[in-house]
């Protein structure tokens, strides 16, 4: 991953000295991907798992090496109020020219907050500091706070009520400013969802399912600064 993660830094780089803004601002968001393999309930899938780390869980029913195996890493979440069982994609996008910066997965109950510091150090792939890191209300704590004040990073992270405080007035107006500007990483995930497929895993490991959308980044990378340097 590391090939490829360097080619991308490569790719946005050229883009950055032919004049493209890479990361004045950027949007961070995740969204589900359904698992390549069909679900198991939890007990199911810790029967699986155990049976997987012994010897017999290694070998297929005539005892040759198993080739092909179901996902194990995939696991069990509930988004608006239905279940599902799959993977997440963590991404982070350039809200200027909509250049995905950083993509990774995890298993999808893994809370969204919890992958702003890596996506903001992942999105680091030019001389230029990031300016600003806009996020929805899923992204919004003291931990993610201090960590744009530590970083020097302007917060753009959505308000949301708390047990001890209403949101204000110009808290709402401030959220819905923020909301245009993330809107780009949503774009990338409704186009990737149409044109890639990318709302299914296509395989059973976290690893190769990353690699995947990787690859994916940086076709679209390439696409978009292409289309945006024809017209400027």
């Amino acid at each position: 991953m590391k090939c490829k993660a360097y080619f991308t830094g490569e790719v946005l780089n050229e883009f950055s000295k032919r004049g493209l803004s890479i990361n004045e601002g950027i949007a961070v968001d995740a969204r589900l991907v359904k698992s390549a393999s069909k679900p198991l309930s939890n007990d199911g899938l810790r029967e699986v798992r155990e049976k997987r780390n012994t010897p017999e869980g290694q070998i297929d029913k005539k005892g040759r090496p198993l080739k092909f195996s179901r996902d194990l890493e995939s696991d069990w979440t509930v988004k608006n109020d239905k279940p599902h069982y799959g993977l997440k994609e963590h991404a982070s996008v350039d809200v200027e020219n909509g250049f995905i910066l950083a993509t990774t997965m995890s298993p999808s109950s893994i809370h969204d907050t919890n992958y702003l510091p890596y996506l903001a150090l992942a999105s680091c792939h030019t001389e230029e500091p990031i300016g600003k890191i806009y996020a929805d209300k899923g992204y919004f704590g003291e931990p993610n706070r201090v960590f744009l004040h530590l970083n020097e990073i302007a917060d753009g992270i959505m308000r949301k009520d708390t047990k001890t405080a209403k949101l204000t007035e110009l808290e709402i107006l401030r959220n819905k400013k923020i909301s245009k500007k993330r809107y780009i990483v949503e774009q990338y995930f409704g186009l990737s969802h149409l044109n890639d497929g990318a709302y299914k895993a296509r395989f059973t490991t976290i690893m190769k399912n990353t690699w995947d959308a990787m690859c994916r980044q940086m076709a679209f990378n390439l696409f978009r600064g292409s289309k945006i340097l024809a017209v400027t």
